[in-house]
């Protein structure tokens, strides 16, 4: 297998998206423009989960499961020691940071492990690629499924914002039916997909975008920002650095204790520490609708740069010290 080409420490999709909250901030849609931009993203949110559910081989992924420690270990760092340090996070608010911006730090917390660039680095570092295959594909399957449910869960009982059991008829009608028809419809149109990869990965990133605008805009509209001073933006960044430093030391250790082999390890550290940006910002859209949606997807933001330097540095340091060994 060819190694993936390294990524860039600073992500251009990231850069992209901090250029679109900007413009949104700057020029926010307002009147019919945001009505017909709240129809839009709805749209290509439908359309991004069809595609997720066309690429992603149920088959491949079952056919993976053999090395059933590996992924267990993957997702309970994922969706179980993940949530713990979010519902710790609850000491930081109001005193450190707002509630809207604790309401965006759990939320991190409760999305899907990332697919690529999880693959990427443990390619990079001389991992078990084929590990990371399954493991980040498996997340992002259940991801679906679970970070709704935890959302609902978890959410009310911090009291720093409430998601009713109505945001689960909208998650099934906006990303669950369009998954579950990519699903169905794979046999037939998952050449087509492959075929068109440019131009899906396009309607991809730009749904995305879409959401992100959306988002920023409704938040400028409703001042969200005049409460936000450059401390407190200071501070959610700290907690992110501190969050994913904490993961990364407990799936590192965890590997090790557990009798992991080297490559396995390395695949619980970078698929066990992720966060998808690309999974995370669709549903936050739809589970936080009339919620500052600006405020709640920033931490997610930052964590994913964040986690694309630190793991980057790390892969580096692996490959040459396995290069060396």
């Amino acid at each position: 297998m060819a190694s993936p080409s390294r990524p860039p420490i600073v992500d251009n999709f990231v850069l992209a998206i901090i250029g679109v909250a900007i413009l949104a901030s700057v020029f926010p849609a307002s009147g019919t423009f945001a009505d017909v931009v709240k129809v839009v993203t709805m749209v290509a949110i439908a359309a991004l989960f069809f595609l997720y559910g066309a690429r992603l081989s149920p088959n491949e992924a079952l056919a993976g499961l053999a090395h059933w420690r590996l992924h267990a270990v993957v997702l309970a760092s994922t969706f179980v020691l993940f949530p713990l340090l979010g519902l710790a996070a609850t000491v930081t608010s109001p005193a450190l940071i707002p509630d809207g911006l604790y309401t965006g730090l759990l939320f991190l917390c409760l999305v899907p492990s990332t697919v690529q660039s999880s693959i990427v680095f443990t390619s990079i570092a001389r991992g078990n690629v084929a590990g990371a295959v399954v493991s980040a594909s498996i997340s992002n399957l259940l991801g679906v499924f679970i970070t709704p449910l935890l959302v609902i869960a978890l959410m009310n009982t911090t009291g720093k914002a409430t998601v009713d059991a109505g945001s689960v008829v909208n998650i099934v009608v906006q990303l669950l039916l369009p998954f579950l028809l990519g699903q169905l419809l794979r046999p037939w149109v998952k050449d087509v997909v492959a075929r068109y990869s440019k131009q899906t990965k396009a309607i991809d990133r730009g749904s995305i975008l879409l959401v992100v605008y959306s988002a920023f805009s409704a938040s400028q509209r409703e001042h969200v920002w005049s409460n936000l001073s450059l401390w407190r933006i200071v501070a959610i960044v700290l907690l992110c650095a501190l969050l994913l430093a904490i993961v990364l030391g407990v799936t590192w250790l965890a590997g090790r204790a557990l009798g992991f082999a080297r490559e396995d390890r390395v695949v619980i550290v970078f698929c066990g520490s992720k966060k998808s940006l690309a999974s995370g910002l669709p549903m936050a859209s739809v589970l936080f609708a009339g919620h500052p949606i600006g405020m709640i997807v920033l931490p997610l933001m930052i964590f994913h740069q964040i986690q694309l330097i630190v793991c980057a540095v790390l892969a580096q340091r692996w490959e040459h010290a396995a290069a060396t060994a």
